[in-house]
């Protein structure tokens, strides 16, 4: 037998969630071929099987978390494969389901007993007429309705009087009127409150637990603030426009978008403020002497965002390339982990979805996140005093002020600002 085991993934990772069982108990699967997905805290991975068989067991279950060395499953080596009709007979919740309907014994001796305690019970009721009362208390009882040891007599002798009977009765109603108001409370309540609305609950991913954990970390671990500026994107888009079909034909289909831009500018503003690359490690600080930036990405699943490394070094064409790249693996929930981790600083791209304003959240220990938006056709005033309608996008930079200082903050926003509205000034930056 060959177990399968939950591998080392990375040094930051220790547990997982199994999303889906790609195999079940009885079938067969070959050396290296993958057996259920895991999903952790930053990417999903596949697990394979060390050995061919059979699978004979399955120790977790879909939405399981397993830790890093984990047995979860079992091979037989010299099994065979169970046919389809098999699996369905050998099905453990159905032969639970059965164990469930099924009495037990115990269950199946309790009920003769019941039977004779309820047959004992009438008997004890029927023998009512040895109570000491009188005839009139007698035929008054039985007009009632009432049992003659249920009711309190009066006289220390015991014998039950009439007026024992009345006096029951008297407060049997009493008791039945109070519980009435206290049942009656509750429905009144009930027919004033709201009617209850229609929701769905669901577990929340492993994934989103992350980003939701990560996020309430920053906010609270960090002195967070945001400043903005926009950027005329007339210069930008003229040229872009003018070059893209060019610049699709030289680079095999790759296309010229503003990430780009916007990350050569990144690069170049990072150069003249080192604090914005910064982070803080205790008591010191790690100014980092590369470029590499994460592009936040959207995915059914939440927000990743893989890192684009070098991005001094590459081209316009390279760093669409990667960026395309990256989102489809995103996409296909194909990135790695060392696609995922590293990363210096990052952009999101808000205006995709047509975000025209916002403050975007840093991005683990990174001391700063560019956030660029919908752009937006606005009247502005010219330097000759003259009003043109022109494409504007507000960009925003959320930083952490314990590393940056506000002059700093605003002075790398505005050189974003006027590298991408001066285009070719980023030719000489790279």
């Amino acid at each position: 037998m060959a177990e399968v085991k939950i591998p080392e993934l990375a040094e930051s990772i220790t547990e997982g969630t199994i999303a889906s069982w790609l195999k079940g108990v009885g079938d067969s699967v070959e050396k290296g071929e993958n057996i259920l997905e895991l999903e952790t805290d930053k990417v999903n991975v596949e697990v394979i099987s060390e050995e061919s068989g059979v699978i004979t067991e399955l120790r977790a279950e879909e939405g399981d978390t397993v830790e890093v060395g984990q047995v979860v499953a079992v091979v037989d080596e010299s099994g065979e494969a169970s046919s389809s009709e098999e699996k369905e007979e050998s099905t453990p919740s159905e032969s639970k389901d059965e164990e469930k309907d099924a009495p037990s014994k115990d269950e199946k001796k309790d009920e003769p007993k019941e039977e004779k305690k309820e047959e004992s019970g009438e008997a004890s009721d029927e023998g009512s007429d040895r109570i000491v009362a009188s005839p009139a208390a007698r035929k008054l009882a039985r007009e009632k309705g009432l049992s003659l040891k249920e009711i309190s007599a009066g006289d220390p002798r015991g014998h039950v009087r009439s007026q024992d009977v009345e006096n029951h009765e008297a407060s049997k109603k009493n008791q039945e009127a109070e519980s009435k108001k206290s049942e009656s409370k509750p429905e009144k309540q009930q027919a004033n409150a709201q009617p209850e609305k229609p929701v769905i609950r669901e577990k929340m991913s492993r994934r989103r637990q992350t980003i939701a954990k990560r996020l309430h970390e920053v906010k609270q671990n960090t002195a967070m603030l945001t400043t903005f500026n926009e950027v005329d994107m007339t210069n930008v888009m003229e040229l872009r426009k003018r070059k893209k079909e060019a610049f699709q034909e030289k680079h095999d289909g790759t296309r010229l978008g503003f990430m780009s831009f916007f990350t050569k500018a990144s690069v170049a503003a990072l150069r003249q403020f080192p604090a914005v690359n910064a982070e803080i490690d205790g008591d010191e600080m790690i100014y980092k002497q590369f470029y590499d930036i994460g592009i936040a990405v959207s995915t059914e699943e939440g927000l990743v965002v893989p890192v684009v490394r070098d991005c001094d070094r590459k081209t316009f064409a390279e760093i669409e390339a990667d960026i395309a790249g990256l989102a489809t693996k995103a996409i296909d929930k194909k990135l790695s982990l060392d696609e995922m981790t590293g990363g210096s600083f990052t952009i999101t791209n808000g205006g995709v979805f047509g975000s025209l304003l916002s403050t975007p959240i840093m991005n683990g220990t990174q001391a700063g996140i560019l956030g660029m938006h919908t752009i937006q056709k606005r009247p502005v005033a010219m330097p000759d005093g003259s009003i043109e309608v022109r494409p504007m996008m507000y960009i925003a930079l959320s930083y952490d002020h314990r590393v940056i200082d506000g002059k700093d903050s605003v002075n790398f926003l505005k050189t974003i600002k006027e590298l991408i509205e001066n285009p070719e000034d980023l030719l000489l930056e790279g």
